[in-house]
């Protein structure tokens, strides 16, 4: 493989593959991190006013000194995920092939999942495994993620959401909207889950300020009951909203059976659902329309591409929602890039966030258009600080009161 990291050739890679036929895992890391966060950029949603944010990083080593990284989700309990990645998941896959992606996910799922039910935690652990190998698998040959899934880089739409436009009076609240779309966004997510007269109140004042050519999207993070819904969604269709994401918890499948009639804004939810086993009963409900699972949550890479699938075969678009590195970020649009039924990326406008900023050497900048691209660099194409993570011990207690 030529040293200057270019992509090979067909044959090269090839060539590479054939080297490479039995990469066996060696090792593999779990670093719970955390970063308290500043009184002044704290921000209220409908799950409370976050304190503090969390991840979960896993570094997985080939024996041929490969080294893959991935995020996991947290999980409001980081120290448990990775400690559950760190004992039993290690010793699952310990000298299986870090190639064979498929075959270690359905290994872990296998010992763990299928056993032992849909547990959150481990799903989230999975996921973070899963993305360092598919990390490792593109680095073995030079290629970018997108590449290896089929796709190419190209402009995917983004959407500005994260841990931001939270409660605030309408006024500055639409002064907000204005400066991110004078930054090149055409879609934004504002947080509802506060009460329907001051969400109804927020999502006019935004409306009003940026006019009709800019997508509303809005997020209530479960907060809601059937009646706030029953008062907000005709406030949504009077603005034109994209969708109402998560009015309810992910698992309150008839709450959201009810709020379907009572407006024609579509819902969205997937971000709290593990793997295509929970995703299946939302798709085949019909009445969340807007899919938006989270590669760091719902399995992976590996498990990613498979809803995408079932998604497309329902004629819904895949919207992931992003956690909190360059890691996941990175993976969700490379994920977007190689499937026909991608929708918006979320980024990330959490105005503090060093476990973005400070430990990841890419992330994703929006173009005047409004899209992004994926880094071009093998596997996922984000290279992580290891010094520095020791700056971010893990905080133990809840992220939002």
């Amino acid at each position: 493989m030529a040293a200057c990291g270019c992509a090979p050739s067909l044959l090269e890679a090839d060539r590479v593959y054939e080297s490479v036929e039995h990469m066996k895992i060696i090792d593999l890391t779990a670093y719970p991190v955390s970063f308290p966060i500043p009184e002044d950029k704290v921000v209220t949603l409908g799950i409370g006013r976050a304190t503090k944010r969390d991840a979960v990083l896993i570094k997985v080593v080939a024996e041929d000194g490969l080294v893959g990284w991935g995020e996991a989700h947290a999980g409001r309990a980081p120290s448990a995920v990775a400690q559950l990645a760190n004992t039993t998941l290690k010793s699952l896959i310990l000298a299986m092939d870090a190639l064979d992606v498929v075959g270690v996910w359905d290994r872990m799922y296998a010992r763990q999942l299928a056993s032992h039910g849909m547990g959150a935690a481990a799903a989230m652990a999975i996921s973070g495994i899963d993305l360092a190998l598919w990390d490792i698998r593109g680095k073995a040959v030079g290629w970018p993620l997108y590449r290896l899934l089929g796709g190419r880089s190209k402009a995917v739409p983004a959407y500005a959401g994260g841990v931001a436009l939270g409660y605030q009076p309408p006024d500055q609240l639409a002064a907000e909207a204005e400066g991110i779309v004078a930054a090149g966004y055409a879609a934004l997510k504002l947080r509802l889950g506060d009460n329907p007269r001051d969400d109804s109140a927020r999502v006019r004042a935004v409306r009003k300020a940026l006019g009709d050519e800019i997508d509303i999207l809005t997020d209530a993070n479960a907060a809601y009951s059937l009646s706030d819904a029953r008062r907000v969604m005709p406030v949504l269709d009077e603005i034109g909203a994209g969708w109402l994401e998560e009015p309810f918890p992910p698992h309150d499948h008839r709450r959201y059976h009810e709020a379907r009639s009572f407006g024609r804004t579509q819902l969205a939810a997937g971000e709290n659902h593990y793997t295509r086993f929970e995703i299946h009963r939302l798709v085949e409900d019909g009445d969340v329309t807007i899919i938006q699972p989270d590669l760091s949550k719902t399995g992976g890479v590996t498990e990613g591409q498979r809803i995408a699938a079932f998604c497309s075969a329902w004629k819904l678009s895949f919207n992931p929602h992003t956690t909190l590195t360059g890691l996941n970020t990175a993976a969700s649009i490379h994920l977007l890039c190689s499937i026909d039924n991608a929708g918006y990326f979320e980024a990330d406008l959490s105005q503090h966030n060093p476990l973005r900023d400070a430990l990841c050497d890419w992330q994703a900048e929006v173009a005047n258009d409004g899209t992004v691209r994926p880094p071009d660099g093998p596997g996922l194409g984000v290279n992580i600080d290891e010094a520095r993570l020791s700056e971010f011990p893990v905080i133990d207690g809840p992220g939002y009161v």
